[in-house]
C-alpha cells in the first residue's frame, strides 16, 4: 500500500489516497491499528483515507481512523493535511475546497508558497455545538455527579447559553474539575488549569483516560488541558479519545478557543499553543457562525508497505 506521512503542528497521520488504494471496509480498522505502531508500524495518531465523491457539490471525502482502530468524525489537523495533499498531488487544482468527513461538509481555502505547494490551510469547521445531547455529554449523568461535588444541581456559567455545559464541577477520579463542553462534530471537554499548576508537568498520562472513559461521556470524549497566557493567547495539552496524547488536535484548539469564549477568558482570536506548534482560531460568539480555525499542514514522506 503507497501511502504519505503528514504532519499538523506534531498530530500526524498515515494518508492513503483510497482511490487508488482498495482496501477491503472490514480491513480498514485492523489496518490503523498496524501502521499507527510507533515500533512495528510506520507510525502514527491515525490512519486517514482520501475518498473521491460522486456528489458534484464535494470534493473529498476524509475517512479517519485513531490509533486504536476507531473511527472518528473529524480532525482538524488531519483535514488541513488532507486539503494539502490533493493538492500537492494535482488530485486537483482548486484553492478552495469541500472536503465531507462523516457526512459533514467543511470549507477550506489555500494559501500556496512560490513552490506551488501548499503553505497553509484555513478551514471553516462550522459552528460548535453546545446542547449536553449532542455533544454528546449526558445530563442525568452530569447532574448526579455535579450534586456529589457540589451538594446542588449545576446550572450554566453562562446565561446566555442556559442549557450548555460551561464550567461545570464535576468529580472524576476523586478529585474536582470544571469542564466546558463543545461538539466541533466531534466531542470535546476543557479545563481551565489553576495558576498553581504546571501545565508541563501536568499529569496528562494518568487523568487523560479517566476523562475520555467517565460515563458522564457516553462516546468517550478528548480533553483539553488548558493555560490562558493573555487576551489572545493560551497552551494546551490534549489528550485525544482513541489516541493518548498528541502534539496538537485542531478540532481542541477550537473547542478550546469557544470555551475561552464562553467563559469571558479571551478575544474573539486565539493562538492556540499546543505542543507541536500553534493552531490560531476565532469565533465571533454567536451560536450560528462558525469557528475558522487557520494553521500549518507538513508532508514528512511517502513509501510503501506490506499490508496482509
Amino acid at each position: 500500500m503507497l501511502f504519505t506521512k503528514m504532519h499538523g503542528c506534531g498530530n500526524d497521520y498515515v494518508y492513503v489516497d483510497g482511490a487508488r488504494e482498495n482496501i477491503p471496509q472490514d480491513k480498514k480498522s485492523e489496518l490503523a491499528r498496524k501502521v499507527s505502531d510507533r515500533h512495528f508500524g510506520i507510525g502514527s495518531d491515525g490512519l486517514i483515507f482520501i475518498n473521491p465523491v460522486s456528489d458534484p457539490s464535494i470534493d473529498f471525502e476524509m475517512e479517519m481512523y485513531n490509533a486504536d482502530g476507531s473511527r472518528s468524525e473529524m480532525c482538524g489537523n488531519g483535514i488541513r493535511c488532507v486539503a494539502k495533499y490533493v493538492y500537492d498531488n494535482r488530485l486537483t487544482d482548486k484553492k478552495n475546497l469541500v472536503i465531507v468527513s462523516a457526512g459533514k461538509k467543511k470549507y477550506i481555502d489555500l494559501t500556496i508558497g512560490d513552490d506551488n505547494l501548499v503553505s497553509s490551510v484555513k478551514v471553516d469547521m462550522g459552528a460548535p455545538i453546545l446542547k449536553p445531547e449532542l455533544v454528546p455529554v449526558s445530563p442525568d449523568k452530569l447532574q448526579a455527579n455535579s450534586k456529589e461535588t457540589t451538594g446542588s444541581q449545576y446550572s450554566s456559567a453562562n446565561s446566555s447559553f442556559p442549557d450548555a455545559v460551561i464550567n461545570a464541577p464535576v468529580t472524576i477520579d476523586g478529585k474536582d474539575w470544571n469542564i466546558t463542553c463543545v461538539s466541533m462534530g466531534n466531542p470535546h471537554a476543557v479545563v481551565f488549569l489553576p495558576e498553581d499548576v504546571d501545565l508541563d508537568s501536568f499529569d496528562i498520562e494518568a487523568i487523560g483516560p479517566k476523562f475520555e472513559n467517565n460515563e458522564i461521556f457516553p462516546n468517550r470524549t478528548n480533553t483539553e488541558f488548558v493555560k490562558v497566557d493573555n487576551r489572545g493567547s493560551v497552551h494546551m495539552r490534549v489528550w485525544e479519545r482513541g489516541t493518548g496524547e498528541t502534539l496538537a488536535c485542531g478540532t481542541g484548539c477550537c473547542a478550546t478557543t469557544v470555551a475561552c469564549i464562553l467563559n469571558g477568558l479571551t478575544d474573539e482570536r486565539v493562538d492556540v499553543h499546543v505542543l507541536g506548534g500553534i493552531v490560531t482560531c476565532s469565533w465571533n460568539g454567536d451560536l450560528e457562525s462558525s469557528v475558522i480555525m487557520e494553521g500549518p499542514a507538513t508532508t514528512v514522506f511517502a513509501g510503501e508497505i506490506a499490508i496482509d
